[in-house]
């Protein structure tokens, strides 16, 4: 398999991605390589509100894998299978992720490009391939969720110091609250003293968690 595009996001590194696609609203572009670049390989597309992005765990891809990983969602400590999760350390680190496809754009320079909402994926990840979404064959409303759902994901309420929130686009501040709001730090760190920094569109977040509440201290330019 080769790329046939990659995604342009608002995360440039793994720390801070959303655990899982859906979670936010932040608007993703996926620009696909020149010879894909044909009008009529989209025909339809428009159509389907939403779709799925098979694509490349690049940034994790050991050419190895373990037959049990620790989920961050279980604290780091406990072992699952492999197969039992969502670990990118697998056989074959391809990864799939349901997202909304916002609009088709036809650009002069690149062709069709999608534009998503939702996506958990890393800047400039390569994409595999795109299938639309089927809401009568691919949602599942009673399936069971295993134990990721044993504990709710982190539903802080985010703060920020003074002038740090006019230091974000207008256009990115709810995606970026969305974002904290879930909690980014690894399940096993806890630490109400410690400062974490993740970096978000052109910008570098420094946060503090206590107790409930995600306190943002200083944004910087990257």
């Amino acid at each position: 398999m080769k790329a046939i595009a990659h995604i342009q996001s608002d995360f440039p590194e793994k720390f801070g991605i959303p655990r899982q696609s859906g979670l936010t609203s932040l608007v993703s572009r996926i620009i696909f390589e020149p010879e894909y670049r044909i009008k009529e390989a989209f025909r339809g597309l428009e159509g389907f509100s939403h779709i799925w992005i098979l694509w490349h765990f690049s940034e994790s891809d050991r050419g190895s894998w373990s037959p049990t990983v620790r989920p961050p969602k279980l604290g780091g400590n406990t072992r699952m299978g492999v197969f039992a999760t969502r670990s990118p350390y697998r056989p074959n680190s391809i990864a799939i992720s349901a997202v909304k496809l916002e609009k088709i754009d036809m650009d002069d320079s690149y062709g069709p490009v999608l534009y998503v909402s939702g996506a958990d994926i890393m800047n400039n990840t390569p994409v595999l391939d795109i299938k639309p979404y089927l809401p009568y064959a691919d949602s599942y409303p009673g399936a069971s969720g295993g134990f990721a759902l044993q504990e709710k994901m982190g539903d802080l309420k985010v703060v920020f110091s003074d002038g740090t929130k006019e230091k974000i686009p207008e256009s990115k501040r709810e995606g970026l609250i969305a974002v904290l709001s879930q909690d980014p730090r690894p399940a096993y760190q806890s630490d109400p003293g410690r400062t974490y920094t993740m970096s978000f569109d052109i910008s570098e977040i420094s946060f503090k968690v206590q107790e409930d509440v995600l306190i943002v201290t200083d944004v910087k330019s990257r």
